[in-house]
């Protein structure tokens, strides 16, 4: 099938050959010693190219053609790339947060769903393994014993015979025509695919991790900010409340006081909900039992702060990295083979038979040499007639990689989309933010000019109240900003597929076969 159409230029990324195969380590200690050294940039990884066959070819180039479209609006002045693999591999170390980097690697020990993830590559490794051994020889061991009495109105009249065999029978289909191989290769490809889908896991689970984390310090804030305004206004709340007992004041502003207490108290409890349901969800992310985080993270903590000049310099190249375009590449990939070997099937196949054993009449003569005997020869199958289900096979076959096509250029295209939102929410929100300083600073001093004139009598009370409301508002608004102005910042790394390195253990999982 001839894969010409125009979406093509957005399709089919150059294959990055890496090294997964220290990925799916069966046993906890391996896994935890390649976790343990996630993310570090190792020297001994060899990068290597596979050969280019034609329908490669049509990826080859292509992501130039994508690159060139990518509008990059964050160009470091230098023209280099200031988010290295490096940093992209293990971004969260750019916040400097103890707690943030040991929640990270106990998800990448203990979460639940990657251990599916990790499930799934084993199976895939076995299923390429199957694929591998059915172009070698075939050996099985054949033994039987019948007693046979044919009829007596047949040609042997009641004839009685046991015969008894024991032999090794071998067979071995020749792939002449590929056909074999191409199966091999779509395993190979479905296994490089069932990697990349659990290097996604990582991407996912890191950046869920961390985003959950922002949360839960961002509630910690605002709860701060909630207690510091209720003090304050408890504090005004006390002196109204003397001034009304001597006199100096009406019952209007004791109520106004007391509903602007109640009002500020009332907004803890759902904070502190908050703060419970964040709390789970990390718990269960890191593979913990609900409520075993609370000792840990329910202390206060700085908000975590990243440098934003590190968005400087991210091009379109980094959308490479992502595992789920190669997840998808790769699916793809797979697919053509197995089209490819779909349309093997019309073609003639070729097998070499034998066997070797002993093979007697009587069971006490198995074991002379006269029993000794084997057969070695050739077999050619070609097709005819099949109703058309070979036919029906590659259309089958065909389809599947168009679908398979379509969804590779959503990914690319959705990848594209991702990185672009990303950055221009941090953009968006700094410019907020500025905004929300400012404004807390103006309410903060309105409130000090309030409280003032309020105490020499030259305004009533309810000035007091709406600056004090403004001021509580404001600081809210400005650590909710604050914290997604970082979590901003680990959307940007998500969208490039930050969160994980090509690790050198080992050999790589699946070459292509000559």
């Amino acid at each position: 099938m001839k894969l010409s159409r125009a979406a093509l230029t957005l399709a089919l990324l150059a294959m990055t050959q890496t090294s997964f195969a220290g990925a799916d380590k069966a046993d906890s200690e391996a896994w935890e010693a390649l976790v343990r050294e996630y993310g570090k940039p190792n020297a001994s990884v060899e990068k290597t190219e596979p050969p280019v066959t034609d329908d490669e070819a049509i990826r080859a180039g292509s992501w130039d053609v994508l690159a060139s479209k990518y509008e990059n609006r964050y160009a470091a002045p230098d023209g280099k790339t200031v988010l290295s693999p490096d940093v992209l591999a293990s971004w969260w170390d750019v916040f400097g947060d103890k707690t943030l980097t040991d929640l990270i690697q106990d998800a990448l020990l203990n979460n639940r769903d990657l251990r599916a993830a990790r499930g799934k590559v084993l199976e895939a490794r076995a299923a390429l393994g199957i694929s591998r051994s059915a172009a070698l020889p075939w050996l099985d061991n054949t033994d039987n014993w019948t007693d046979n009495k044919s009829s007596e109105n047949s040609e042997g009249r009641g004839a009685r015979a046991e015969v008894t065999r024991l032999a090794i029978d071998a067979s071995w289909e020749i792939d002449i025509f590929g056909g074999q191989r191409e199966s091999i290769n779509a395993a190979g490809a479905d296994l490089e695919a069932t990697h990349a889908a659990l290097h996604a896991s990582w991407v996912a689970l890191s950046s869920e991790v961390a985003l959950n984390y922002l949360s839960l310090r961002t509630l910690h804030e605002r709860l701060n900010i909630a207690a510091t305004n209720l003090a304050l206004q408890e504090e005004t709340l006390t002196m109204l409340s003397s001034m009304y007992d001597a006199g100096l004041c009406d019952s209007l502003a004791l109520n106004q006081a007391r509903y602007t207490v109640e009002n500020t108290r009332a907004s803890i409890p759902p904070i502190k909900t908050s703060v419970e349901n964040v709390m789970n969800v990390l718990a269960i992310l890191t593979g913990q039992a609900p409520g075993s985080l609370e000792e840990s993270l329910s202390e206060r903590q700085p908000l975590p702060k990243a440098n934003m000049s590190m968005l400087v310099g991210i091009p379109a190249e980094g959308l490479r990295r992502r595992p789920d375009i190669r997840a998808a590449e790769r699916a793809l990939a797979a697919q053509i083979s197995r089209r490819k070997s779909a349309e093997k099937d019309l073609l003639p196949k070729f097998f070499l038979m034998g066997s070797i054993g002993l093979e007697s009449l009587s069971g006490g003569s198995l074991f002379s040499s006269d029993s000794y005997g084997f057969s070695f020869g050739p077999r050619i199958t070609i097709p005819i007639f099949h109703g058309g289900a070979i036919r029906k096979n590659i259309q089958i076959q065909t389809a599947r990689e168009d679908q398979l096509l379509a969804s590779y250029e959503g990914a690319v295209l959705n990848a594209v989309a991702e990185v672009r939102n990303a950055l221009a929410s941090s953009t968006q929100e700094i410019d907020r933010n500025k905004s929300l300083r400012s404004g807390a600073e103006a309410a903060e001093a309105a409130l000090s000019v309030a409280y003032d004139k309020y105490r020499n009598g030259l305004v009533d009370f309810n000035n007091v109240i709406s600056a004090q409301t403004a001021l509580l508002s404001m600081e809210d608004q400005l650590i909710v900003s604050e914290g997604q102005m970082t979590s901003n910042i680990v959307r940007v790394f998500k969208a490039l597929g930050g969160g994980w390195n090509p690790l050198a253990e080992g050999e790589p999982v699946a070459r292509k076969t000559e």
